[in-house]
């Protein structure tokens, strides 16, 4: 882009813990995590429906899964897990320990299971399809956002999300509710480079405090202010905020009725919040309720870790990777690492996807193994962004940094 370029917009969204979808990926990320914790080889894929009424709410898991040992109590995890998320009462979206819950699961159909039931080095794919990796160092000239690689709208609506679920756990906002979303657009100046935020958009379901504080437009103001000063002011870069940048809160109104009474949600309907919101590809496949074998799932890390790597060993400013497989096979179909023209010292594209393939191996169990995925780390992975942040206690290793595979990056 030249600096003459008219400048540009893009725009990222995120949405909280307590959101219909994200409580359905929560669900089926609680019943794949105690699975792994009974069962390292379990076979899980856990769907999960939600929805509410006037009268009652009802929870749907449906699925395959193969598990060692006594078959887990999917219901009580279900009720669990919606509870932890604050769905405690009816007024709220959903009384989690009194409403119905269905469960649909049987197990893996064996002629699946004989393909990619190896555990070695020849264990093939789990099913057929493609799965992208992205990063970028756009985030790079910032402080607080250094090492994570990412799309800066989509990593500041993820912070954003996770930080209205920590101001309403805390107690910080006592009267904010679990469902919400965020919403973030940078503007692009000369070269392609973010200059400032140009909007955030947030919606906070809420306690009904009209008649307390005056008015629906009273309430209304109070939430903006508190939203300006406990969320975005604290956890978005200063420099990035400006006079004119917007900001949007509950733009509709008065946000009460929330969670499955106000909308059904569904695992996997969040995919591209759970990426790189919009800015790299994306496989179509979804990652919540999907033991490792699924390549949907951890093909997607592999490659995402990839991707880190090539720019952090400073080969690209941008990289995105594709993986296909075929169910059964597990040498990938192919590879195809791109950097949309940003290649540094004269490297071309073709000299990097042959780095790439000297320091990954991209076969199934490689994956798992390298990335340790058989460890019950899935549900902290089903809101706020799988992608772009510090892995804790052993979650996000596909983040972490490999300090040799970097140098075989770096080595001609």
């Amino acid at each position: 882009m030249s600096p003459e370029t008219e400048r540009m917009l893009f725009t990222s969204e995120s949405v909280t813990n307590g959101h219909p979808d994200k409580l359905c990926d929560a669900i089926s990320d609680a019943i794949l995590d105690t699975c792994l914790s009974q069962d390292p080889h379990a076979r899980v894929a856990c769907e999960t429906l939600v929805k509410g009424t006037e009268n009652d709410s009802a929870i749907v898991l449906a699925g395959e899964i193969t598990v060692a040992g006594p078959k887990p109590d999917f219901i009580a995890i279900a009720r669990s897990t919606a509870s932890s998320i604050g769905y405690t009462s009816h007024d709220v979206g959903m009384d989690a320990s009194t409403c119905i819950v269905e469960e649909r699961i049987t197990t893996q159909s064996p002629d699946i299971s004989g393909g990619v039931s190896q555990g070695n080095v020849d264990q093939g794919a789990g099913d057929q399809g493609m799965m992208f990796g992205y990063a970028t160092n756009e985030s790079e000239a910032y402080d607080s956002l250094r090492g994570a690689y990412m799309p800066l709208s989509a990593l500041l609506s993820q912070t954003l999300t996770r930080r209205l679920t920590e101001v309403r756990e805390e107690g910080i906002l006592p009267w904010a509710r679990p469902d919400g979303k965020s919403q973030v657009t940078i503007e692009y100046g000369a070269y392609g480079k973010p200059v400032r935020i140009w909007a955030i958009v947030i919606a906070i379901q809420h306690e009904d405090m009209a008649e307390k504080l005056g008015g629906h437009q009273q309430m209304l103001d109070y939430i903006k202010n508190e939203i300006r000063t406990h969320v975005v002011e604290a956890v978005i870069p200063p420099e990035l905020i400006d006079s004119k940048t917007e900001l949007i809160v509950n733009g509709a109104g008065p946000f009460i009725r929330g969670g499955p009474y106000a909308d059904a949600g569904l695992t996997g309907r969040k995919i591209i919040v759970d990426t790189y919101g919009g800015m790299g590809r994306h496989g179509g496949g979804a990652f919540s309720g999907k033991d490792p074998s699924k390549v949907d799932r951890s093909a997607a890390y592999a490659a995402r870790w990839a991707a880190k790597h090539v720019i952090a060993a400073g080969l690209a400013s941008e990289c995105e990777i594709q993986l296909a497989y075929a169910i059964g096979v597990a040498e990938p179909v192919s590879i195809r690492v791109t950097t949309n023209g940003t290649t540094t010292h004269g490297i071309t594209e073709e000299e990097i996807s042959r780095r790439v393939r000297r320091a990954f191996d991209f076969k199934p169990w490689e994956i798992i193994r390298q990335l340790d995925l058989l460890k019950p780390i899935y549900l902290c992975t089903s809101s706020g962004g799988h992608f772009g942040r510090k892995s804790v206690d052993g979650t996000f290793p596909w983040e972490l940094l490999d300090e040799s595979r970097l140098a075989l990056l770096r080595k001609d």
